[in-house]
């Protein structure tokens, strides 16, 4: 059975929205697009070879969908790893409007979010890997169904935008698996899920 892992980029006040671009994600007014290129130097670049090195399908929300359909199929290199991955393997979609992909090897997942992702984790050799896609990650850590998530934190603070872990998300417990920082300061961090939170208290107990 594959595992689920969920590769995201934040900023330091957990933006997550339109990383790559000032065009991809305008939504609420979004103007701070392409937060991430700036930092995108070799140590970045190895660590996503790394990822796609270890996928053997992509579950993408619709508009990530559609914003890697524009841009991946032009990218031709049999050698460029994250294109001849995106391009090659299974694509499969959840979304409830998307119905003619035009990208070889797109499935559209209509169905019971849980049920058929499970089916996809029971059937896929290799990592199944949700990159970006918030509405659809933020799902399926309600549904208990991402295994592993690479949290990159981006040393920049945009006060505005779609933030990954928002108010109402499911209180959820992590272990720490690994981690680097990359020569112009991006934080990645590597973390399996480990149900929900403990609780404690520093306060001196009575009496003390």
């Amino acid at each position: 059975m594959g595992k689920l892992v969920l590769t995201a980029m934040l900023t330091l006040d957990g933006v997550h929205q339109a990383p790559g671009g000032p065009g991809e994600d305008t939504r609420d007014g979004f103007g701070q697009g392409g937060w991430t290129v700036p930092y995108a130097d070799e140590d970045f670049g190895r660590f996503v070879g790394e990822v796609f090195g270890r996928v053997g399908a992509f579950l993408l929300g619709r508009r990530t969908y559609e914003i890697f359909a524009s841009y991946w199929p032009k990218i031709t290199d049999p050698d460029d790893p994250v294109a001849s991955r995106l391009n090659g393997l299974p694509k499969y979609v959840a979304s409830a409007t998307l119905t003619d992909p035009g990208w070889a090897g797109t499935t559209v997942l209509h169905g019971d979010l849980a049920e058929e992702v499970t089916a996809l984790k029971e059937r896929t050799d290799g990592e199944l890997q949700v990159h970006g896609s918030g509405a659809l990650a933020r799902s399926l850590l309600a549904l208990g169904l991402v295994d592993t998530v690479h949290l990159s934190a981006f040393p920049v603070v945009l006060g505005a935008g779609r933030r990954l872990f928002a108010e109402g998300a499911l209180p959820t417990a992590f272990r720490h698996t690994g981690g680097r920082v990359t020569a112009a300061g991006v934080s990645i961090q590597s973390y399996d899920l480990a149900g929900r939170p403990e609780y404690g208290t520093f306060e001196l107990p009575e009496g003390a």
